[in-house]
Formats: C-alpha cells, structure tokens, sequence
C-alpha cells in the first residue's frame, strides 16, 4: 500500500503484534477475574532516540513511567500489561523499536523506574547455562552471576540476555532472575551487582562463530607512537567495532564485532575498504571464517584455566590463533572476574567447546579444586 518500507514505517509495522498481544492477555486476565491493565509504552513515557530498529532509551523515560504506573495504581490498581521493545522518538514521535534484547531492556527499565526488590525474565532454558545447550546438551545452569559477567556473556555469544538489557538493572542495583517459562520450578540465575567467586573457577563458556580476524604488520611502529591510535580511528571512521586485541611491538590482531557490521550487512566491499585504509600504514592480513571462544571465570584462577584450556586444546591438535585476556577490578569479596578469548578457525570451534566444557564441568574437574582449595 506505501510502496515504500523505511526503518520508521518497518518499526510502526512490526509494533502491531505487541499492541495486539498485549491487549489480549490484558483481556483474558479481566475475564478469569484479575485485574488487568494494559499499556502502550510509547504512551506511557518510553522516550527513545529516533535510531528506528535500534533505539536507545532516554533517561527522561524513568520519571514519566514512575508517575504514569505509580499514579494509576494509586487511583485503581490494576496488574500493567505492557508491550515490549517498543517505545516514541523524541524528536519525530513515531513509534520506535529497541533491537534485540528490546523486551528485557522495556523488563530493566521498568523495573529501575518503579525502584522494584527483583526483576525477573523468562526464557525457554533454566537460566543462563554454563555453554550453548545446542552444542553442550548436558550444560548447566549457573546459580549466581554479576552484571559484569553477563554482559561479557551476552556480548560474546550468549543468546538468553541482551548486555544492553541489564544496564537499568545494574544502575539501579537491582537483582535481575532469569527463569524458565517451560519449567517454573527451576531456580533459574539471580545476577546480581556483586558476588562471592571464591570458589568459582569457570563460570561459562561462549562461541561467537563467523568472526572476521585482522593482523595488522608496521615496520615503523619500533619505537613509534601514535600507531594503535591511527589504526582505531580508521575504525572509528568507518563505524565499525573491534572485539578483541592482542597486540606485540610490530603488530596488532584484532577481531570485528560481526553483530555491529551486520546491522547493515556485512559485505566483502566493506571489509575491502577497511583492508585498503589500513593498508596505507601497515601490512594486513584478513582472515575470515573465525570463531572466539571466551572462557568467563574467576580473576584468581587465571592461571588455572589457561593451564587447563591449552591442555585440552593441545590434546585435540587446535592451534589457537590469537589470545586476549581482559580482566575486572579483584574487589574486596572475591568478585572480580576473568575473560579470556581464544580466536580459532569455525571449522574446530565447537569441537573445542564440547572438549572444553567436558574438561571443566562434566569429569569432575571443579569439585576437585573446591576440595583442594578448602584443604589449604
């Protein structure tokens, strides 16, 4: 009928099935005798920016959806049934929508707003799991995670949370629990601001495939300065984000993050055009068709996992091709954590979770640590 389908119109289109869905639940719940109101979130004070398909919560959004939900129940309370990810650019009004993870973000957001004791999501697994149940189907859920750990998670292949979803939550210090909407009674994963991790040694592991890895070669960065900041404002120019870096004297490797290029599609003209900028600088290698596998555990063992990591892949004949290790802040109660990314080829990643995972969680690797470290 338009003739056209722009990101406004799109997010106005795909806003229906929310309004829809909502409306009905709200109706069902009235007719069985609960209580029920529902709301759109555009008009109750979600203020976004106007990046349509991908918008940003404004911090305007908290104090309007307080005194619109505070002041309704107030004068007749009713349960709000509100609709997901959707929310009204402040500049142009039109409905917008919050990209993935938009229904947990609208979930946080309320949740911060009202100043709530817990928040919670539900998914169709028990929680957040110790590797991808599609590779691991013996994977576990993990009791107890921090913000920073599921980010990290999330960011690095995790699919049950969003990284941006949890930023109310841990602005406003308040514990978010993930439970399973096919199994209610599992206990699911409280993910709080801090946590005790002294006896944690691995939390997690992640795979993020179809990864694109760059070597980056300079003769001229002995001794130079400047040369990291020229190669990061050629991707600063082009609008594209960097995962993970191991850099020595002459040379950086870096990976692309693959969800930031595919908004728009990744394609091989883009990477062309990266290669040619950095290539006035330096000599770059572009390797494709790689996967960073990260290991999310405690900044105390480090030392252990690596041990046992390399000991698994050597056992398996996997070159790993690039190493980044990044690490929070060890805090006061043992909460600090570490990641640690292998880069491999995609053809050998999973066969690497599955053998890593065996090692760590399955052939009772952990307890047998937790026994030493209480016998010391």
């Amino acid at each position: 009928m338009m003739k056209e389908l722009t990101p406004r119109t799109r997010d106005y289109l795909v806003s229906f099935g929310e309004c829809m869905s909502t409306r009905i639940f709200a109706a069902y719940l009235n007719k069985i005798g609960t209580k029920a109101r529902q709301y759109d979130a555009f008009e109750i004070g979600f203020i976004t920016t106007d990046d349509f398909t991908n918008a940003d919560i404004l911090e305007a959004t908290y104090p309007a959806v307080a005194k619109r939900l505070h002041g309704d129940w107030t004068n007749d309370p009713a349960i709000p049934i509100i609709t997901g990810f959707l929310g009204k650019g402040w500049k142009s009004g039109a409905v917008t929508t919050l990209g993935r993870g938009g229904s947990d973000l609208t979930a946080t957001t309320i949740g911060k707003a009202l100043g709530l004791r817990e928040i919670q999501v539900w998914k169709d697994v028990d929680g957040v799991l110790t590797c991808d149940p599609n590779i691991c189907p013996n994977a576990k859920p993990v009791p107890h995670l921090t913000f920073e750990e599921a980010a990290e998670l999330a960011y690095f292949g995790a699919q049950v949370l969003h990284p941006q979803s949890m930023r109310p939550a841990r602005e406003g210090d308040i514990p978010v629990r993930v439970k399973n909407s096919y199994n209610p009674q599992a206990p699911g994963t409280v993910i709080t601001k801090a946590r005790d991790m002294s006896k944690v040694v691995l939390t997690s592991i992640v795979l993020k495939s179809n990864v694109t890895m760059l070597d980056i070669v300079s003769t001229r960065m002995l001794g130079q300065y400047g040369f990291l900041a020229k190669v990061f404002s050629i991707f600063e120019d082009l609008g594209i984000s960097v995962d993970c870096v191991a850099t020595s004297e002459v040379s950086i490797s870096l990976t692309l993050d693959p969800s930031k290029l595919w908004n728009r599609e990744l394609i091989q003209q883009e990477l062309d055009h990266v290669v040619e900028e950095l290539e006035k600088i330096a000599v770059v290698h572009l390797l494709q068709h790689r996967s960073i596998i990260s290991l999310i555990g405690n900044v105390q063992r480090s030392s252990l996992i690596l041990e046992k990591a390399f000991n698994v892949l050597r056992k398996n004949g996997v070159n790993v091709q690039m190493i980044s290790q990044g690490a929070s802040k060890v805090l006061s109660n043992n909460s600090g954590y570490v990641n640690i990314s292998l880069v491999v080829h995609d053809s050998e990643a999973q066969q690497c979770i599955s053998a890593l995972h065996s090692s760590f969680f399955d052939n009772g690797f952990l307890s047998e640590v937790e026994e030493a470290a209480s016998v010391n």
